[in-house]
């Protein structure tokens, strides 16, 4: 019984850590093939070392480049290494170009292919993210839906694999992550108290394509003098901020620390001591509400709806003014419910279901 996750981000990095895990436990053979699509250490190979993930078995190497670039380069060299390894069952994560290249690639070699985190939908068909989720889905011989929204999706769109309700990996994710976290030297390194800085991501490439969306953080960043940001700063977005001519003005804000991208548990660790998070990031958004953290999220649409209940997620899209509203606004008090992203035995599920499909 052979299992292979394709991975290439951040993103789906995090979600195989507890199933590689549960797998392995379960006997169940699981090979692990990095798409290189992220390259850098600081936002791939921490990821493998926060979790205590081996080397992966399979690295393709793809590197940086345009999603058609990364999607036909990493079909073509996934297709020869995964041709040899008698594969029972291909996972997918998430929404990425390697989750799509390995969608495609699994179904052109008659592969059976399970989806881990299906039935997302902002219904933002501009999003590269959106398209890649929907593809993989109608792809999907198995897929494992995080949320009962999700469940409901799937079931609106007449999806023709086997559909499952997991629950979401986040949740068992963020209880086993966050006691680690309390350990993180990373508040002491950067000279700050816990509840006393917002902070900050912005990767996604809506955002970052717009230099006039530059400037209204910016503009954010100069209207509120009197607050701390934290911006672990993307490679991309830092790239954009040169690219725009935007970089000095940047760093002279003295309010804004940036920093390098950070491990995940540094990461959680900043983000559960922050007074609120600013992203675009759907998986903080989740993040953010397990942790109670009030989220401000820098799109017009969501694909985790269930964060909106009670204020605990705002929707702004990069508008200054509204960021600002937004960052200055009582924090919510009330309407929350952890369950809603299931029981904390995600990963336990999927591997029984796996374990079930590929006798």
């Amino acid at each position: 019984m052979k299992v292979a996750s394709i991975v290439g981000a951040r993103p789906n990095i995090v979600k195989m850590g507890p199933v590689h895990k549960s797998l392995d436990s379960s006997g169940i053979e699981h090979l692990i093939v990095h798409t290189g699509q992220h390259y850098d250490y600081e936002m791939s190979d921490i990821f493998f070392s926060d979790f205590e993930l081996p080397k992966p078995d399979i690295h393709l190497g793809v590197g940086s480049g345009t999603s058609c670039f990364q999607i036909g380069e990493i079909i073509k060299r996934l297709e020869r290494k995964i041709t040899e390894k008698d594969i029972d069952l291909v996972l997918v994560y998430g929404d990425t170009n390697s989750t799509l290249a390995g969608a495609i690639c699994a179904n052109k070699c008659n592969m059976k292919l399970g989806h881990i985190e299906a039935g997302l939908r902002s219904y933002d068909s501009t999003m590269p993210e959106e398209n890649n989720r929907i593809l993989t889905d109608h792809l999907s011989n198995y897929l494992f839906a995080p949320t009962k929204n999700a469940v409901s999706n799937l079931k609106k769109e007449k999806i023709r694999g086997k559909l499952y309700y997991t629950g979401d990996l986040s949740v068992e994710i963020i209880d086993t992550i966050n006691a680690i976290s309390r350990q993180s030297k990373i508040l002491d390194i950067l000279g700050l108290k816990s509840r006393s800085y917002f902070l900050l991501t912005m990767h996604r490439a809506e955002n970052t394509s717009s230099r006039g969306y530059f400037i209204q953080l910016l503009k954010t960043f100069e209207s509120l003098t009197d607050s701390t940001f934290v911006f672990p700063i993307h490679p991309r977005t830092k790239k954009m901020f040169k690219t725009f001519g935007l970089l000095e003005r940047l760093l002279k804000c003295s309010n804004v620390k940036t920093l390098l991208p950070v491990g995940y548990i540094d990461f959680i660790a900043l983000l559960q001591n922050a007074l609120k998070v600013i992203t675009d990031s759907g998986g903080i958004q989740k993040e953010a509400y397990l942790l109670k953290v009030p989220c401000i999220t820098i799109r017009k649409n969501t694909e985790w709806v269930e964060t909106i209940k009670g204020h605990w997620n705002v929707l702004t899209g990069v508008d200054s003014k509204k960021i600002v509203d937004a960052v200055k606004r009582p924090s919510p008090t009330s309407n929350y419910s952890k369950s809603v992203f299931g029981n904390g035995k995600t990963s336990q599920i999927i591997s029984e279901l796996i374990s079930n499909i590929i006798q």
